[in-house]
């Protein structure tokens, strides 16, 4: 039994029957991060003594017949930005190089309340800036499918600690696509909730719905496992769904007959995107009409959207990163430091156009899904990109300007606030990864997995492992 690739929602049945312990499953993966680790660079602080003894722990609750969490003897890593008490949490960056926070925040401590065993943390672009990871603490993670690759971003490590096997479960967080694009880039799942199901605390701004935490897995009934203990209200995060979690763990199977599926390979003509993704996911599509759904080339109205994006993350940067770069401006990588420049040229009549542009895009997108079920697009307009550069310069023969450009397939769908989940979708002719962008209308999280789920099971794209782990 190779306990590294079997789906979590397996292990965590072979744990509760106690036909593996939960110190078995903690130390196959931590042997796994041993062999493969070093050639991804994923996991950059690993707590092996620790998980080993909470592992310990945790097989005597269950065999002294104490009640255990949803994910009870499950490893899971963390993303290096999300905060963990006793465990270097350093976002990426030199200011924080020595950082060991007293307190887990909010989606570490649902996750380890329900069971799971944190064995280390993930890479991460600096403070999560941009989708590749790379940064001066530790350098930069390579794509388990074609090592001179990107794994994507921000949550970068944990994509591809995933489709190394590393671990069954991982977190993530999304802005611009952080959670869809590694994803996309290394074949596994990544899903953004829709803001407020994933509760986040501490915040520095709690009213935004920009940027979101989520779950991510190699399939999609693991994401479902771990959002449903990331997930359900919590009073210190002002925009909380007030809805418990565990209904997510609940099965998703569904028959998708008669549901109304709109395709768009460009954002309606809103965006570029290479050959290589378009020609990989044009066929995918004509899975849902198998699946008897009802598949329309459409799209919103995208209008809006970047201004609003830009100007929301730019007023975010300065909130949260402006004393950075006040007092360490050296030691921010540039383009950190101009996101918060760009934040500081804000006027009030600059946040009251994206406010106003915000509102009607919403509405659009609202009145769309009047008439739809489900959107299906790119989740990025490109395929996993040369790991020496910072961003992909060009997209489809067009220049980019800034590190933000080719991410728009993501950001755009960020503003709308709709959920979005990033699922395989098969591979270039090159072998590279492409996933499939499946977006629900508002608060729609549970449809827009049971699709993901149905798609996967269709298809089975997810089984193809990367080269680095494949039997020679």
């Amino acid at each position: 039994m190779d306990l590294c690739f079997l789906p979590a929602t397996e292990l965590a049945a072979l744990l509760r029957r106690r036909e593996v312990s939960a110190r078995e499953v903690t130390q196959a993966h931590l042997d796994q991060i041993e062999r493969v680790n070093p050639q991804v660079n994923a996991v950059v602080t690993l707590v092996a003594e620790r998980a080993l003894d909470e592992a310990r722990a945790a097989d005597e609750r269950l065999a002294a017949g104490a009640d255990v969490g949803p994910l009870h003897g499950l490893p899971i890593a963390v993303k290096d930005t999300h905060e963990t008490a006793g465990i270097r949490t350093t976002h990426g960056s030199p200011i924080l190089a020595d950082h060991v926070p007293e307190r887990d925040e909010l989606v570490v401590e649902r996750v380890r309340g329900a069971g799971a065993i944190v064995l280390g943390k993930t890479n991460t672009p600096e403070f999560a800036a941009g989708s590749h990871t790379f940064n001066p603490l530790f350098g930069l993670t390579r794509n388990p499918y074609d090592l001179s690759r990107s794994a994507g971003g921000s949550s970068g490590g944990s994509a591809a600690a995933l489709a190394c096997g590393m671990t069954p479960l991982a977190d993530g967080s999304d802005m611009g696509g952080s959670l869809r694009n590694p994803a996309s880039f290394c074949n596994v799942v990544g899903l953004r909730p829709s803001p407020g199901r994933v509760p986040t605390w501490p915040s520095a701004a709690p009213w935004s719905t920009l940027s979101v935490q989520g779950p991510m897995a190699r399939t999609v009934a693991d994401a479902a496992l771990l959002l449903s203990a990331q997930a359900g209200p919590d009073p210190r995060a002002p925009i909380a769904i007030d809805q418990p979690g565990a209904g997510f763990a609940a099965g998703l199977d569904r028959d998708l007959t008669g549901l109304r599926v709109a395709w768009s390979p460009d954002l309606g003509g809103a965006v570029s995107v290479d050959a290589a993704v378009a020609d990989t996911l044009a066929p995918q599509v004509a899975v849902f009409e198998q699946l008897d759904c009802t598949v329309e080339q459409d799209c919103p109205d995208f209008a809006g959207a970047e201004d609003v994006f830009r100007t929301l993350r730019a007023w975010l940067f300065d909130l949260s990163l402006g004393g950075h770069r006040d007092r360490w401006p050296e030691l921010l990588k540039e383009s950190i430091v101009w996101n918060v420049d760009e934040g500081r040229k804000l006027t009030g009549a600059d946040l009251a156009r994206a406010e106003r542009l915000h509102a009607e895009l919403f509405h659009r997108v609202r009145e769309f899904f009047g008439r739809y079920d489900l959107l299906l697009l790119p989740v990025s307009q490109v395929v996993p990109f040369d790991a020496s550069l910072e961003y992909p310069t060009t997209v489809a023969g067009q220049e980019q300007q800034t590190y933000l450009d080719w991410m728009r397939s993501a950001y755009f769908v960020t503003v709308t606030g709709c959920p979005a989940l990033s699922v395989p979708a098969g591979f270039t002719a090159d072998g590279l990864p492409v996933g499939l962008q499946v977006v629900g209308p508002h608060h729609g999280d549970l449809a827009v997995l049971q699709a993901g789920y149905a798609f996967e099971q269709a298809t089975r794209h997810h089984l193809q492992r990367p080269p680095v782990v494949r039997p020679l």
